[in-house]
């Protein structure tokens, strides 16, 4: 058994508990006795229903796909192996009551529980433990850990990549076609940015990204460490309404820096949903809201569409989704500042993280089966502003919300950690959500209007860090993967091949010469 104190702020992500022979799992709370823990107080164990796992057929078309992605409680799961998953919210919670005692039997990818975030200053103490059985249990490949594991690549991706589209401004079809025209015959091949192009995303994007200069130093830092941070992407008009949409849906749901915990009532795990922001699950790797919106939503200059908050909002970072990061337009931008072949598709989607609830959990499922561009736009409570650090403490200079998202303590960043390779190693329940990770190769802090473009290989994972509830807003953002090929490597490839040429002529003079079919 141990002795468990988890201070403010402090959660567990939705596990099963399996390791070993465990067998009963128990514990014993010991708050405060003089002063009743409540539920504003938060610390709730959270216990969840499960569901026969959900595997998609390869022979389902996409819209199939996308019927079923993110789907909550019963409607989410389609048996396919008689192996479980936990819902995407909890179905029961008990409050950590003085001298009560909880517990529960341990059984792979069934006994699937968690830990709410702790709201209050008062420490939530308990006493944990388990009763063993004498051997392991016989599916024991089916615990959380396990199954996180040894998921195969590229089974948890978004779907397939689509291609990207052509340029077209707001419908006028006579307007897209001479932008096109004029877009092939200023450019030496369809892969170039083109004066058309550029301005084509002057209309959304910061003009500084646009210029020769900026595009220059931009790849030249990606070339040198595979990523780079953009702030202030979007101009003023696009980064305005943004911000305007996003605040509101805060507020009207009581989330962010004018809502934070305690206060008089705890966070509603419901908060947010409705039928075009659902939650995606399930738990025990990753609870978002996901837009999913039609596309007659996205058009954000329809004065008939509903412009109810979530809509707005919702359908605001869609048509932005749209209209620039899957145009071909963005595609040749993106060629230009990172050196990487024009990408061949994307996929992505809208997603919405709610302080007090939200999060993405690393796990082999991520992993693709090639490298591919990360392209993550955000949009928090902030001015996108780079933080100052102290030169000789190192500590970070102010409490506005820039600094608080940079500090990490309410989490929303995004990590990208190395894949272990190691085999048979027995991890505690907990390890798959420590952030003080070894392998960990890149942090991305939450910031207001920042582009994020990362090259990622086929042994990273990533993940968003749980955003607290202390958190300035939710996270809102565009994450998209596009399918890429770098031109390095093929120029490396024919280098190589005109090498082995060479060499077989120079080896072979005096035989009979072979042509390379």
């Amino acid at each position: 058994c141990a002795a468990n104190c988890h201070t403010k702020g402090c959660h567990l992500l939705c596990h099963d508990d399996v390791i070993g022979t465990r067998k009963v799992s128990y514990i014993i709370y010991l708050t405060d006795p003089d002063t009743a823990w409540t539920d504003v107080d938060g610390g709730r164990l959270e216990l969840y229903d499960n569901f026969d796992e959900e595997k998609d057929d390869d022979d389902d078309d996409d819209d199939d796909d996308d019927d079923k992605k993110g789907k909550s409680d019963k409607d989410e799961a389609i048996s396919n192996n008689g192996r479980k998953v936990p819902g995407v919210i909890p179905c029961k919670t008990i409050l950590p009551t003085f001298n009560s005692l909880a517990y529960f039997v341990v059984t792979p990818g069934v006994s699937f529980h968690s830990v709410q975030e702790v709201f209050c200053d008062r420490p939530r103490l308990s006493i944990q433990g388990w009763y063993h059985a004498k051997e392991a249990p016989s599916d024991i490949e089916n615990a959380t850990l396990n199954r996180l594991k040894s998921t195969a690549k590229g089974e948890d991706t978004e779907g397939s990549f689509m291609p990207l589209s052509q340029i077209v401004d707001n419908g006028n079809e006579k307007k897209a076609a001479a932008v096109a025209a004029a877009a092939a015959s200023s450019k030496d091949d369809d892969e170039s940015l083109s004066p058309s192009d550029k301005s084509y995303l002057a209309k959304f994007l910061n003009p500084t990204y646009l210029q020769d200069k900026s595009i220059d130093e931009i790849r030249e830092c990606f070339e040198n460490e595979s990523s780079v941070q953009l702030r202030h992407f979007f101009n003023e008009e696009w980064s305005s309404k943004v911000k305007s949409a996003t605040s509101l849906m805060d507020e009207n749901d009581k989330l962010g820096k004018d809502h934070r915990r305690p206060s008089s009532s705890s966070v509603e795990y419901d908060v947010g949903v409705c039928d075009k922001w659902i939650p995606v699950g399930p738990a025990h790797k990753q609870r978002f809201l996901e837009y999913v919106g039609d596309d007659d939503d996205d058009d954000v200059e329809d004065d008939t569409k509903d412009d109810s908050p979530s809509s707005t909002a919702g359908s605001l970072l869609c048509s932005m989704k749209r209209s620039v990061f899957e145009s071909d337009a963005f595609g040749r931008w993106l060629k230009s500042v990172t050196s990487l072949g024009m990408p061949e598709g994307h996929r992505g989607r809208v997603r919405r993280f709610r302080p007090g609830l939200d999060y993405t959990v690393a796990h082999y499922g991520i992993l693709t089966t090639s490298s591919v561009l990360d392209a993550t736009m955000c949009f928090v409570a902030g001015k996108g502003d780079q933080c100052k650090y102290d030169e000789e403490t190192g500590d970070l200079i102010g409490s506005d919300d820039d600094a608080i998202w940079d500090s990490g303590d309410v989490g929303g960043f995004e990590c990208y950690i190395a894949a272990d390779e190691g085999e048979g190693e027995e991890n505690e329940a907990d390890d798959e959500y420590n952030e003080d990770n070894d392998t960990k190769l890149l942090s991305v802090s939450a910031s207001d209007n920042t582009l994020s473009l990362v090259y990622r290989d086929p042994g990273t994972m990533r993940f968003v860090k749980y955003v607290g509830s202390g958190a300035p807003s939710s996270r809102w953002d565009l994450s998209l993967e596009y399918s890429v090929i770098d031109d390095d490597d093929d120029e490396e490839e024919e280098e190589e091949k005109e090498e082995e040429e060479i060499e077989t002529q120079e080896s072979g003079q005096c035989q009979p010469h072979s042509r390379n079919v």
